[in-house]
């Protein structure tokens, strides 16, 4: 079974509830279920939160759209995505998190589909880099064997917050491949973190209600480049490196350098 598994809490310190703010009279996180849902490799979709209290109305919204919603640990989340998958008998993970609602559902397909050709451990559409989708547009794919994997051995604090760079920031321990976008769509920033992204964001949907191209979001933000400039101050990956440097003082060798390694597309 292929199940879609989206990291969701409220407690975001840079935009606090970010998934819940709403847009045309819904919340952002129902604009991703609905994206995902026309998504023709996903068996399943399952929302892993956390136990904090504030994330009950996270589980109200699970219960709503009637998709299934597994409540873990706050700060350890590769052991919630663990107990997740294995609550929900998942064989496939698809790895997507919640702050991504403008994503396309051909795209999680196409990297499923690379996935599927049974060649790599992880295939994703961001790594090893360079990335060339959207931030905002991230899909990672692994099995519930190389998550287990993950989950035994990985130690470092920035391994258990960020789910997969256990898998990604060693070169050799897991087969990767990285599933390119026909052109360089990189400088684009649809990611949920701050303000200026949920503007970004609730402009492209107001626009584009109902329309799920990757395409069609393009189209309509080159037209409108006072809605780029919005948000294109924002460095990605700001907190994934911060977790890097806080591994550092730790005594934990840093993936710092691993980061930053051009790749081919397959590693």
């Amino acid at each position: 079974m292929i199940g879609a598994i989206i990291q969701a809490r409220m407690g975001s310190t840079r935009l606090p509830g970010k998934i819940m703010l709403p847009v045309l009279d819904k919340p952002i996180l129902e604009y991703l279920i609905n994206r995902i849902k026309k998504s023709s490799c996903i068996d399943e979709i399952i929302i892993a939160t956390s136990i904090n209290k504030n994330d009950d109305i996270i589980e109200k919204f699970c219960k709503t759209q009637k998709i299934k919603c597994f409540r873990g640990s706050e700060e350890d989340v590769l052991l919630r995505y663990f107990e997740a998958a294995k609550k929900f008998s998942v064989d496939v993970i698809v790895r997507l998190t919640s702050d991504t609602p403008l994503l396309d559902p051909k795209v999680i397909d196409k990297v499923v589909l690379k996935y599927n050709e049974n060649q790599y451990d992880f295939v994703s559409n961001f790594f090893p880099l360079p990335r060339t989708y959207p931030d905002g547009y991230n899909v990672e794919v692994f099995s519930m064997k190389v998550l287990k994997q993950a989950n035994q051995e990985a130690e470092k604090p920035s391994d258990r917050e960020h789910v997969t760079t256990f898998i990604t920031m060693q070169p050799n321990k897991f087969k990767k491949y990285r599933v390119d976008s026909e052109k360089d769509l990189s400088k684009y920033r649809l990611n949920l973190d701050y303000k200026e992204d949920f503007e970004l964001i609730k402009s492209v949907i107001e626009e584009l209600d109902g329309k799920t191209d990757l395409e069609d979001i393009i189209n309509y933000l080159d037209k409108h480049p006072e809605i780029i400039k919005l948000n294109s101050h924002i460095k990605p990956y700001q907190n994934l490196l911060k977790s890097f440097e806080e591994d550092k003082k730790l005594g934990y060798e840093s993936y710092e350098k691993n980061y930053y390694l051009k790749s081919t597309r397959e590693l």
